[in-house]
Formats: structure tokens, C-alpha cells, sequence
């Protein structure tokens, strides 16, 4: 609830300069490519973030509702899974870039633009899925009014292949972070505080563990 949000904001707004459509996105990755690398990193690194913050949002609706937390759960999540898959597709077609040069991928990406796949049937479930978790962290009372709206904000986050941001990228993701940056102090306030050396523990253990996926992740 913390870094997810702040990821996707941050995301999108690297790429705010450049236009919203795919071939100004892949002509943007060849003159910038390290800036249009980290804003699509940091924006799937918060999407994947995300779900463990709607499965907590989920447990806090369902108290009192939990059908609006079940349906608005699960869509948002069907949601993540798509741009999951949508991030796959941005990632083959900026190495393409790299390998076949701007214009031949971009004449790739406009031929095969639209061809279907299982994921999209899960592209709605984005627009849904956050409009019935708002409505239902208001019912429940886990959001005030304030945040539930700005959490329903996210269903305006443009959805897609190659997407940059649009004025609606900036206000869905910083509605996010209104929702759900201080539900996530709350959380934390909340639960057990960790001791220090527990917390040192699990830091030095993340660490390896990256370091360690990160090279496993480089031989595969």
C-alpha cells in the first residue's frame, strides 16, 4: 500500500513528456531509453506490488461487506494480471528497438496491434474492479468518502500495449496514493512493531535473495 502506488505514480509521470500513442512510446525508448526503462519498470514493479494491497483491502471490506470486497477484489486483481501481460508485450517491443530498429519495429507493433489474446478478456475487470472496491471501502467504512472516490479514480488509468500517460494516468495513480499510502500507515500502525534486529534480518535476506534471483533470473 506504501510502494505500490508510489511506484505507478512515479512511473507514469517519467513518461508524461512523451506522446500517450505506441510509436511516439518506442521512438521515446530509442532517444531515451534508460528514462523510458525505468518508468516501465517502476510502473509493472507497482502493479505487481498492488495486489498484496487489494488482498489487504479486501480483508478490511470484507468485514462488513463482503461481497462488494469479493467482486471488487477479484476484478482488480484480473486487472493486474492484464497489464502484467501488457508489460510483457511493452518489454519485447523496446528490445525490438534495440534488434530491428524504430522503424521496422513500429511497423510490427501497428500490424499485429489488437491481435487477440486470453488476457484481454480481463481488460474490463480493470475499469470495474476499482469503481466496486471503492464503493465498497465506502459501504463498509474502511475509506471516508474522499478516498473511496479517489480510489475509484484508478478505472481512468489508460489500459494497454505501449501506453504513456495521459492527464488521467497523473490523477488515477496520485488518487491511489491518497487512498491508499495512509491506509497503509494505518496498517503498519496497527500490527506488531518488529524489532530491530528482526528488521535487519529480513533486509540483509531480501537483499541476498534479490541479488541471488537477479543472477539466477541473467542465466535463464
Amino acid at each position: 500500500m506504501l510502494l505500490g502506488p508510489i511506484l505507478l505514480l512515479a512511473g507514469v509521470v517519467l513518461r508524461f513528456p512523451f506522446h500517450f500513442f505506441f510509436p511516439q512510446q518506442l521512438a521515446a525508448f530509442k532517444e531515451y531509453p534508460t528514462l523510458m526503462t525505468a518508468s516501465y519498470s517502476m510502473f509493472i514493479a507497482g502493479n505487481v506490488l498492488m495486489w498484496p494491497a487489494v488482498m489487504t483491502l479486501i480483508r478490511l471490506i470484507s468485514i462488513n461487506k463482503p461481497n462488494w470486497a469479493f467482486w471488487g477484489g477479484t476484478f482488480a486483481i484480473f486487472g493486474l494480471f492484464a497489464r502484467a501481460f501488457h508489460a510483457g508485450i511493452d518489454h519485447l517491443a523496446f528490445q525490438l528497438v534495440r534488434i530491428q530498429g524504430l522503424e521496422e519495429t513500429t511497423k510490427s507493433i501497428a500490424d499485429s496491434y489488437g491481435a487477440f489474446h486470453i488476457f484481454h478478456t480481463f481488460s474490463p475487470a480493470i475499469l470495474f474492479g476499482w469503481i466496486i472496491l471503492a464503493i465498497g471501502a465506502y459501504l463498509s467504512k474502511t475509506l471516508g468518502l474522499l478516498r473511496s472516490v479517489s480510489l475509484g479514480l484508478m478505472s481512468a488509468l489508460p489500459l494497454g500495449v505501449l501506453k504513456g500517460t495521459t492527464p488521467f494516468s497523473v490523477i488515477a495513480t496520485v488518487g491511489l496514493c491518497i487512498a491508499f499510502v495512509p491506509l497503509g500507515c494505518k496498517v503498519i500502525g496497527d500490527g506488531p512493531v518488529p524489532s530491530l534486529r528482526n528488521l535487519i534480518t529480513w533486509f540483509l535476506l531480501i537483499t541476498v535473495l534479490g541479488i541471488l534471483f537477479f543472477f539466477i533470473g541473467q542465466a535463464g
